[in-house]
């Protein structure tokens, strides 16, 4: 059995700093390799895992057998069910980070100084992230893949809906990436549920450098509450679409039935619906919507123009539904779109639809959002889309990184002088 497993008399603090030890002593190796290595190892890790499909599977199968027994969800049980073309596509996506630019090592940018002194800023690695995530297995690869690709360790920790699952997804990956001379301690899986781990990864200031939560809103909410480690994360996505006045009426009822009814259940999904007092086929928007199964709530005047509307609450503003619900107001134009944006938006993901490119840049400029949008669907908040390859998340926090997290989010950057004698008077 894997070492790290036997760990029953440790404690939650002395595991994570035993862990995290070990991950910033392995980051420290990794930082010696070039990118042709990392690119080689993630590589193998890919090869590795599509040989340990069997192991997989069969762990999968457990997991899943546990969740039906426990009474998952049928959402959260597809989250969780693998089978050969899941699999498949978990190592193609390895594979797929494998052959992305390498962050580490870029010139941001260069000057020199009057006095001689040659003065560059390079991107380098952040150190050891731990990405703490629930019930999707993939999680554990895509992680894995992106931290190493950027030169970070990495201290993962599942959810206990995927134990088995994680376990075996971990041990092929370090097997691939042993054969190509990364140490095993690069990328860690924490051999506990306890949550009392969580707990401890969550105050290892000086040992983890950045907590990354893959998860539900409960858990993204007590990391940012209970975190002594930098968090890159966002918790609400409620994400507007404002039809203005000039929109295209076809692209605007295109737009809106997409940004909510494509997937309900992302954190990109439309959850409100702003339609300016002026638009000439608001009508036909919303009916759309209730047409596609989408039950809708609104303020006095959006009620008004289908009596299938109920009447909204004043939470329904402030809440991220996931699912076939979606909260409609009528705007007295541009201005009144962006004061309730400013009130309401937890600065994920706003779009406006227009054909006043006036209008569009005003909106561009002033909301305060990780992504804004001009006539497209909020649904293209997604690393892939964005040719980031994978992500590792959305941030909406405003230092570091914005958006969709991929493998520069997962650097900083340190400054190199050079000079030829120079002192300061």
């Amino acid at each position: 059995m894997n070492s790290q497993l036997e760990t029953k008399a440790e404690s939650p603090e002395n595991l994570v700093g035993r862990l995290a030890a070990a991950g910033r002593a392995a980051q420290r190796q990794l930082a010696q390799m070039d990118s042709a290595a990392k690119a080689r190892a993630l590589h193998a890790a890919a090869t590795a895992l599509r040989a340990a499909e069997g192991a997989v599977l069969a762990a999968n199968a457990r997991d899943v057998a546990t969740g039906e027994a426990s009474g998952l969800s049928p959402a959260m049980l597809d989250r969780l069910r693998l089978d050969a073309a899941r699999l498949a596509a978990i190592a193609d996506a390895v594979d797929q980070v494998a052959d992305l630019a390498d962050p580490v090592g870029a010139v941001i940018d260069s000057s020199v100084r009057p006095n001689g002194m040659a003065l560059s800023r390079v991107r380098v690695p952040i150190g050891l992230i731990g990405i703490i995530y629930e019930s999707r297995p993939n999680v554990t690869a895509d992680a894995a893949a992106l931290c190493l690709r950027s030169g970070n360790a990495v201290l993962l920790r599942g959810g206990s809906e995927a134990v088995y699952s994680n376990r075996a997804i971990h041990a092929a990956l370090v097997a691939g990436l042993e054969g190509e001379g990364v140490p095993a301690a690069a990328v860690q899986l924490l051999p506990t549920q306890d949550r009392a781990a969580v707990g401890a990864m969550l105050t290892a200031a000086g040992l983890i450098d950045m907590i990354v939560p893959r998860g539900g809103k409960s858990l993204v909410a007590r990391v940012q509450a209970d975190a002594r480690v930098p968090v890159l994360a966002h918790l609400d996505g409620i994400c507007h679409t404002y039809i203005h006045a000039a929109a295209d009426p076809a692209k605007a009822a295109a737009i809106a039935l997409n940004a909510k009814m494509r997937r309900t259940g992302i954190c990109g999904a439309m959850e409100t619906l702003l339609i300016d007092v002026q638009f000439p086929a608001a009508q036909a928007v919303v009916a759309d919507l209730l047409g596609a199964g989408c039950e809708l709530r609104g303020d006095a005047r959006a009620c008004a123009l289908d009596a299938r509307i109920a009447p909204a609450a004043d939470n329904d503003w402030d809440t991220e539904y996931l699912d076939a619900i979606l909260s409609v107001a009528v705007v007295d134009g541009l201005e009144a779109a962006l004061r309730h944006i400013a009130c309401h938006s937890s600065h994920h993901t706003d779009a406006i639809v227009t054909e006043d490119i006036g209008a569009a840049e005003r909106f561009l400029a002033e909301v305060d959002s990780a992504i804004v949008i001009h006539n497209a669907s909020s649904q293209f908040a997604d690393g892939g889309e964005f040719g980031l390859g994978a992500e590792i998340g959305i941030a909406t926090g405003r230092l570091h990184a914005r958006g969709p997290v991929a493998l520069e989010g997962l650097t900083t950057y340190k400054w190199l002088v050079r000079g030829s004698g120079q002192i300061r008077p």
